[in-house]
């Protein structure tokens, strides 16, 4: 994924970016910033640094497995289930702790992206296998790291021992309590204003 992201720079003749990324998009940034593209990186929940014994991987397979087949179980009443505070809270609850001020547009927009999805299976079972490395000795732009205390996919701090003891130690680390995996929906606000606070200038 790093080396498409890279190409696409290339094309669009981008040599340094600033980057943001969640989760998987959060590792893809730091992959990034260690292979010299990156002015500065905000990578929120990032993937991969949970402890190498870890069982975590094997479990995000089935997570987000199970996830797809709700999605698409649920795809055809999506709009009759999140018409109603209950409905968007039960589809939101995996990934976000507040959702009372998510459109139910976006809601269905992320749910039928899920459903459709045809790589999703192939990219989990990669994902198990995936040595999961950073070359953080390379990652010399400014770096922060932004958490949700109540994530529930890649849980804090059990899924960040090696980004905080290894890789990245001296990253500017931001913990938000009652805040889940993706905090650009939980608190879109404060994630804004936490990566355009980081942007070099």
């Amino acid at each position: 994924m790093a080396d498409g992201v890279e190409r696409a720079m290339d094309a669009a003749g981008i040599g340094l970016a600033d980057l943001a990324g969640n989760s998987l998009g959060g590792h893809v940034a730091l992959q990034l910033a260690a292979r010299g593209r990156a002015r500065s990186v905000v990578a929120l929940a990032p993937a991969g640094g949970w402890a190498a014994d870890d069982p975590l991987p094997a479990g995000l397979t089935e997570h987000f497995l199970a996830m797809r087949d709700q999605a698409r179980n649920a795809a055809p009443q999506a709009p009759s289930l999140l018409a109603t505070p209950e409905g968007r809270r039960m589809a939101t609850r995996a990934v976000c702790e507040r959702s009372d001020h998510i459109p139910a547009g976006l809601i269905i927009h992320q749910m039928l992206g899920i459903a459709a999805c045809p790589e999703l299976e192939r990219l989990t079972r990669l994902a198990e296998s995936a040595p999961w490395t950073l070359d953080a000795a390379l990652v010399t732009c400014p770096v922060r790291v932004v958490w949700g205390a109540a994530d529930r996919v890649l849980p804090w701090p059990r899924a960040a021992v090696r980004h905080r003891t290894e890789w990245l130690p001296q990253a500017d680390w931001v913990v938000l309590d009652g805040v889940g995996h993706c905090p650009q929906l939980d608190a879109p606000a404060e994630t804004a204003d936490l990566i355009l606070g980081w942007t070099v200038a």
